[in-house]
């Protein structure tokens, strides 16, 4: 696995159960250390930092932006539950070269992430085209392909596994926390939607099956893949932001592109079309030759990737403040409602 160089800096005030995440990484402490610990790893590179802002602070992950006297560099930190993001960025560059860049440095333990400035992501760089997303998912499911058979090392690093066959388990367990939230709070499910909910156990229990018996492997899914997560480099497309990912059935990276697609008013077939004959070259498992049979497993990756995601935004959410409960609070049942959605 790539090493990234480590430091040496004094550990930082961390969140602890009582303390969101996002009110530990605002504090002077926190920041201070955070600091530190980057211009120790840049020291590596002979790059004396000349300006640091921190634009962003999400229940989820902050950033800071670090200016250098060789360049801009991006400091990431992660909220415990997408812990994993810096050692799988790492690894991903050391399992497939090119598709992602190795970090400047990573301190796992802390969930913090240190990387060089790529320029315009492919979405500054403008508008994408049916032909950018086509590049974008064909780029992946060769990720896809070349990680399928590193498990173990996924896993290990702490990527949440989402298989087909944990799906079922999954789906009761979100749904008996949302049942138990308290009243008024914005994934708190009224009765009808209870009601429907249950009633999709076999549409979830059908599509778990499904996925789970196609011969497609179950690899890594990016979980957020869009343009604005790909630098257009010289050397290829390269892939960041990394914290949705879990281990699921390869099509469930599809579910976020297509409706990005659909909603930005341009046919995600072509797109969707790449993807399958990415998966179809190079021999090896492929998609289904069958149109009727890639649309069931399409369909199926949906409702996975619904109760995947809801469980995801449930875990980032753990730790919020009330207002930021106001602000994303509804978003795991919002997802999870997406099993009863048709197509």
């Amino acid at each position: 696995m790539t090493t990234a160089p480590q430091t040496t800096a004094e550990p930082s005030p961390e969140p602890s159960a009582a303390e969101p995440f996002s009110v530990a990484v605002s504090s002077p402490a926190w920041r201070a250390a955070a600091e530190a610990w980057v211009r120790d790893a840049l020291e590596h590179l002979g790059a004396r930092v000349t300006g640091v802002e921190q634009p962003r602070v999400r229940p989820w992950s902050t950033q800071l932006v670090v200016e250098t006297t060789r360049g801009r560099f991006w400091f990431k930190a992660c909220c415990p539950a997408q812990a994993f993001e810096p050692a799988l960025q790492a690894l991903l560059a050391d399992l497939v070269p090119g598709a992602a860049d190795a970090p400047v440095a990573v301190d796992a333990a802390r969930g913090w992430l240190l990387t060089a400035d790529r320029g315009a992501t492919l979405r500054e760089d403008h508008e994408p085209t049916v032909d950018d997303w086509a590049a974008v998912l064909a780029a992946w499911v060769g990720v896809q392909r070349a990680v399928a058979a590193h498990r173990e090392a996924v896993l290990a690093v702490g990527v949440p596994d989402c298989s087909p066959a944990t799906v079922p388990e999954r789906f009761e367990l979100v749904l008996a926390r949302l049942r138990a939230l308290p009243a008024g709070h914005p994934s708190r499910p009224d009765a009808g939607t209870v009601a429907r909910l249950e009633a999709a156990r076999p549409r979830v229990a059908a599509a778990a099956a499904l996925l789970g018996a196609d011969t497609l492997p179950v690899t890594l899914q990016h979980g957020d893949l869009h343009p604005g997560n790909v630098f257009a480099t010289a050397a290829g497309l390269r892939v960041f932001d990394l914290g949705d990912a879990q281990w699921a059935h390869p099509l469930e990276a599809l579910v976020v592109p297509r409706a990005v697609v659909d909603a930005a008013g341009l046919d995600p077939a072509p797109a969707l079309a790449a993807a399958r004959a990415a998966w179809a070259a190079a021999g090896g498992p492929a998609g289904p030759a069958d149109d009727a049979v890639w649309d069931a497993l399409l369909r199926a990756a949906g409702v996975t990737h619904a109760v995947n995601r809801s469980q995801t935004w449930w875990d980032c959410l753990a730790g919020a403040t009330e207002d930021e409960v106001a602000d994303w609070g509804e978003a795991p049942l919002r997802h999870l409602s997406r099993v009863l959605e048709d197509g």
